[in-house]
């Protein structure tokens, strides 16, 4: 793959257009979908700048520090590394959460899990996040609901420890602790939600680089039909579910036969798919009686 670059040295003062000109050009030639919208992005990132920039003052001149710094994440955008690694950040549910290597990035097909965990959320319950990764799902659901508590657990430690981040740079009170699923689990709640590993094993080669190069493995990797978490999940919930309670999960569009049938297994009542805005299976909803 040809890489075009930017100029070694700045010979004449650079604009804001063109910077974007040539960060797009770059990551068009790599192949990259949205190689305007991420040229955008991160040339705002670097100018601290807005989305009105471009239109609005195009002419403003772009420093040499800023331009080598420009350079620098496009680089590394054409390496695929995703944009929420490079700026460390993503948006979820109109709340900022900072990213990391050692999570899943927040994605938009998962406000739909949040959405249906809201509409069976009510002031007082306690909520249990099994695989919080980022924190984004318990952190979303406590901050618009009214005296929640809320515990989110993950194997990785790192993970705990971005949620916390995250949690205090919220201002939102949650525990997060490193915990093989239930592990470390106490007590009993009216909610547990998940979005767990998922993927078939050998479909993980044919995910997009940002993806299978840049996500963490363990995050990915459901077992060899992508359910290995989910008989898991299934299983062991009933031992920390109040009666009543409600168990959501995040599925693959086409696990919407299998999680269900898991759960209807081992017990579980109204149990039900919810597509997402695409149209596709994504979210199981359970009720323990």
């Amino acid at each position: 793959m040809r890489m075009i670059s930017f100029p070694p040295k700045m010979k004449k003062t650079m604009k804001y257009r063109d910077c974007y000109k040539e960060g797009v050009k770059r990551l068009s030639e790599c192949g990259i979908i949205e190689a305007e919208l991420d040229a955008r992005l991160l040339l705002e990132y670097i100018c601290k700048t807005d989305r009105n920039t471009l239109l609005a003052h195009p002419e403003r001149e772009v420093s040499e520090e800023e331009y080598r710094s420009y350079e620098e994440v496009i680089s590394r955008r054409q390496k695929r590394e995703p944009l929420q690694y490079i700026t460390g950040e993503q948006e979820f549910m109109g709340l900022r959460f900072e990213t990391g290597r050692e999570t899943l990035i927040p994605r938009q097909d998962t406000e739909c899990l949040v959405e249906e965990v809201m509409k069976n959320l009510h002031d007082g319950m306690e909520i249990l996040d099994v695989c919080c990764g980022t924190g984004c799902i318990l952190l979303s659901l406590l901050h618009y609901s009214n005296d929640c508590k809320g515990v989110g657990v993950d194997i990785n430690g790192h993970a705990v420890k971005l949620a916390e981040k995250n949690a205090e740079a919220l201002g939102i009170q949650a525990d997060f602790k490193v915990s093989d699923l239930f592990e470390k689990v106490d007590g009993t709640y009216d909610i547990i939600v998940s979005n767990p590993p998922y993927i078939p094993s050998k479909v993980i080669d044919t995910l997009e680089p940002e993806v299978r190069t840049f996500e963490p493995m363990a995050a990915l990797d459901g077992g060899e039909d992508g359910l290995t978490f989910y008989r898991l999940i299934v299983k062991e919930a009933k031992k920390y579910l109040k009666r009543g309670a409600v168990v959501f999960v995040e599925i693959g569009f086409d696990q919407g036969e299998s999680v269900p049938a898991l759960f209807e297994e081992e017990g579980y009542k109204n149990v039900k798919v919810i597509r997402d805005l695409a149209g596709l299976d994504r979210v199981v909803e359970a009720h323990f009686y």
